[in-house]
């Protein structure tokens, strides 16, 4: 019975020497905001320019995509019809 009250007695000394660990969200959100604080943004100048180059490559993507579309289109209702 004394061995019980032992074992009960240094489980809970182990419990009050324990530290409170930290929540695994406060780490992450200290480590995203560090990481944040890293980074190296663009000017708005630079923005304005990378965001006009994909907008215009996309227009003409999307024209090449449409003409090669009627071509085939074409071709496939002169092979058909």
């Amino acid at each position: 019975m004394s061995e019980k009250v032992e074992k009960k007695a240094d489980r809970e000394s182990e419990k009050k020497d324990k530290k409170p660990e930290k929540k695994p969200k406060d780490s992450f959100f200290k480590g995203v905001k560090a990481e944040f604080k890293k980074i190296t943004w663009p000017d708005r100048n630079t923005v304005v320019k990378q965001s006009a180059a994909v907008i215009s490559i996309s227009v003409v993507v999307g024209v090449i995509i449409a003409v090669l579309d009627m071509i085939i289109q074409y071709g496939i209702s002169f092979i058909i019809g």
